[in-house]
């Protein structure tokens, strides 16, 4: 029996269609995913420092990650999840699309990683009550409805001195060159489709949405090497870029 995808104000149908069709590839480093294998070891890399100045451990450490807990909203096939849990974190991996949760779990148990994937929404899990050390919202905000409720939702998951993470694409004209029309129909790099451009987030939606009790600790811009695939830090954040939040103590 199929388990009906959550329902929630930020969810479009259309979006979960489009990732339950492809969750069969997730693991698949050449498949449709592959921007995200790619991407992976970057933004791990990135949050690793991140995480580990704002909670006072060392990023070479054994297990630098160890004790902190996190929250993956949109964890898909569980690529990022996986690579945090392996540094330590206690990992919750959270998504709307049922296969994609299936996929996560499956992989995990055979990677022997114990991590605590759920098929729910941000707001499911904000009712509850829960909150962790970071939430990470990495390459999601771009897929969702009611961007602003969203945001204040994901806020409320976020501890008093805990961070938010994110990671999405810009809504400008370079953008739409980039990485809709060039890396999905140019180069074929993404499925067609995959974004959209009235869906792309400015840097000042995000932090606009979160509030005066999220301060910006840390943003970056994000480009490609089209030549050998490899991701690279960059002062513009006119494309791909991530931002790092702090909430305030209560």
């Amino acid at each position: 029996m199929t388990t009906p995808p959550p329902s929630a104000p930020s969810i479009n149908p259309n979006e979960v269609a489009y990732f339950e069709k492809l969750a069969h590839r997730w693991w698949d480093a050449e498949g449709p995913f592959w921007p995200l294998h790619r991407l992976n070891a970057f933004r791990v890399g990135y949050l690793r420092t991140h995480l580990c100045q704002a909670f006072g451990t060392h990023p070479d450490s054994e297990g630098p990650l160890a004790g902190l807990r996190l929250l993956d909203i949109g964890c898909g096939g569980g690529i990022l999840s996986e690579s945090l849990a392996r540094l330590g974190a206690q990992v919750t991996g959270i998504d709307v699309v049922g296969k994609n949760i299936r996929v996560a779990e499956l992989h995990a148990l055979g990677s022997g990683l114990d991590l605590d994937y759920r098929l729910t929404s941000a707001e499911a899990l904000a009712a509850s009550g829960a909150q962790f050390d970071a939430v990470l919202n990495m390459e999601v905000v771009e897929h969702v409805e009611d961007l602003p409720a969203f945001l204040a939702v994901c806020g409320t998951l976020v501890r008093p001195g805990g961070l938010m993470v994110v990671a999405t694409i810009n809504r400008t004209w370079a953008a739409f060159l980039i990485a809709i029309l060039g890396a999905e129909y140019v180069l074929g790099w993404m499925p067609k489709g995959t974004h959209h451009w009235r869906k792309l987030v400015k840097p000042a939606e995000i932090t606009a949405g979160l509030g005066a009790s999220f301060a910006l600790l840390h943003r970056t811009g994000v480009r490609i090497n089209p030549f050998n695939r490899s991701f690279h830090y960059s002062r513009y954040l006119g494309v791909n870029y991530m931002l790092v939040l702090r909430k305030g103590a209560a």
